[in-house]
């Protein structure tokens, strides 16, 4: 996934599809400037990581 469609993602008001690590997750926020992306769980909100952009796909 690129930086600019996890943005749009996490500003949506409808949840999409985006896995990490084969698990359905929600971002939080994404930084533009690293790469990054503030994501968790859908069943765990409380294990919240940082992870790539690029390590995020949308199905």
């Amino acid at each position: 996934m690129n930086v600019r469609r996890a943005k749009e993602i996490s500003q949506q008001s409808e949840i999409v599809d985006v896995y990490y690590n084969d698990e359905t997750i929600l971002i939080q926020n994404v930084n533009e400037a690293d790469g990054t992306a503030r994501i968790y769980s859908r069943n765990n909100r409380e294990n919240e990581l940082t992870v790539p952009v690029s390590s995020l796909m949308e199905k």
